[in-house]
């Protein structure tokens, strides 16, 4: 097994700008241990807001790992998790409950394994995700089993928020059907639409695209896109389908070994020596090969 390069100098990209200067995920010094084990090494980035950043890198390089902090599963080991909401308030993650990070800070997630309410409806399971300003409205008491006026009027807003998204990925029709009889695609935008009616600053998509055929990664992109553009959310994905991070990302940060590698635009990220030695799994004295050849090749092409 190839062991972990050293982090090399990073590119000062003009693109980094926007990124670095506004801000919604600012992660600084993040290290997460587990006894002997650093899943996560001194990892700084930042994700832009209204930008779509992708954390990629080969299996095992602590990408989860990262997501499970930002998100509250993990309590980082050390460093900082700053997020910025659109009203310029800060909130340190990190110091959060977990809770919290989704009702408070606006940050909402979907993982690897589909986790829908199978049994539930494809509309309850939309309704369930906005159970906080339905309690809120019922008082935390009894007033939704009397039909009080506040809890009637948050209902009906819960109902066509769901029924909006429900439109936006196609499920309209299938309003009514158990979760559990989606095609596999189909829940999959089910649980990004179920993540989105929280109304999140910023969408944590642990590897959408994971057993999607070409059709669906096109559609899934255009949901992303679309996301992005009419909702202004910003977006922090894992996604091992290239095809996806080239096409949708504005920022692209790599690890391997839970050290970042590379972080720069698509087009960097993609040019970079470390990054295809680490999808490569060659050892360190082997990247120096591996850069020689990149520039070779770019030479002969002209870039």
């Amino acid at each position: 097994m190839a062991s972990p390069a050293p982090q090399p100098q990073l590119r000062d990209s003009a693109s980094a700008l926007r990124w670095t200067s506004n801000p919604v995920l600012d992660v600084r010094h993040l290290t997460m241990r587990f006894g002997g084990l650093v899943a996560v090494n001194d990892l700084t980035f930042q994700a832009g807001r209204g930008d779509i950043t992708a954390l990629i890198g080969p299996n095992g390089a602590g990408k989860t790992t990262v997501f499970n902090c930002i998100t509250g599963f993990y309590k980082p080991t050390e460093g900082m998790i700053r997020l910025e909401k659109t009203d310029g308030s800060r909130l340190l993650l990190e110091r959060l409950p977990g809770h919290s990070i989704n009702w408070k800070a606006k940050v909402a997630r979907t993982f690897q394994n589909i986790r829908l309410f199978s049994g539930m409806t494809v509309l309850e399971n939309l309704l369930v995700a906005q159970h906080n300003p339905l309690m809120l409205a019922s008082g935390f008491t009894f007033l939704g089993v009397l039909g009080a006026g506040s809890y009637r009027r948050a209902e009906r807003e819960a109902i066509d928020r769901a029924t909006a998204w429900l439109e936006k990925v196609k499920l309209i029709d299938r309003a009514d059907d158990p979760a559990g009889d989606l095609p596999y695609g189909a829940q999959r935008r089910l649980e990004i639409a179920r993540a989105m009616c929280t109304e999140p600053v910023l969408l944590c998509l642990d590897e959408p695209a994971a057993g999607l055929n070409p059709r669906e990664s096109l559609e899934l992109n255009e949901l992303l896109l679309s996301i992005r553009q009419d909702h202004g959310t910003s977006i922090l994905l894992i996604e091992h389908d290239m095809s996806v991070v080239m096409e949708i990302s504005d920022h692209v940060v790599v690890l391997d070994y839970g050290t970042k590698i590379s972080d720069g635009t698509p087009r960097e990220v993609k040019d970079d020596p470390r990054v295809i030695a680490a999808y490569l799994g060659v050892d360190d004295d082997e990247v120096e090969k591996v850069e020689a050849e990149v520039e070779q090749v770019q030479a002969e092409v002209g870039v």
